[in-house]
């Protein structure tokens, strides 16, 4: 009789451990992660990498994690763009950089510019801080967002502050675009 309770307490804790097993594997496949390098652009192409951007699902939404420098010090607008590509292209008669990249990503077609906790553009993000030395690496969390929603789009850093408006210049006033990377 002792030798069938250890077993089936073997057994029980054997198919515990698998459970457990199992259970901290999907967990660890729904918390994905990609890292999108990012680059210096101009109206003449895109330039050398700053640095990487790191999304990670977390239960609140996107962890964004920049690791840029080179930046000027300050608030810069920060949002995911439509198009997985970073080159200049045609803006109101002329090369622009970024502009292959598209419009602010946003897929239920808002056409507004909300900010990241309105149902606005869903790409636009919580700004981007870069201290004295021209490093940015404050996380930012878009809480409406995940990895599966922004891999095959870019990350855009503008050369302003945005303030979530259209209001009194379109698209938060954020200004040209300054460094772009593709997100796998």
């Amino acid at each position: 009789m002792s030798k069938t309770r250890l077993m089936a307490g073997g057994t029980i804790a054997g198919l515990l451990f698998i459970c457990s097993f199992v259970i901290s594997m999907t967990g660890a496949a729904h918390a994905q992660s990609v890292q999108a390098t990012v680059n210096s652009i101009s109206a003449t192409g895109v330039g050398p990498s700053i640095g990487t951007v790191t999304f990670a699902d977390s239960k609140w939404g996107l962890m964004v994690t920049p690791d840029l420098s080179g930046l000027t010090p300050g608030v810069h607008g920060f949002h995911i763009h439509e198009k997985p590509a970073c080159g200049p292209a045609e803006h109101e008669g002329k090369q622009a950089a970024g502009f292959a990249a598209g419009g602010h990503f946003d897929p239920a077609n808002t056409k507004k510019h909300l900010g990241p906790y309105l149902d606005g553009h869903a790409g636009d993000l919580p700004p981007l801080i870069v201290n004295a030395g021209g490093k940015a690496t404050l996380p930012v969390l878009a809480p409406r967002l995940t990895v599966k929603d922004v891999s095959g789009h870019s990350v855009m850093v503008h050369e302003g502050p945005d303030n979530f408006s259209d209001e009194p210049k379109p698209l938060g006033g954020g200004g040209g675009r300054i460094a772009c990377g593709v997100i796998p």
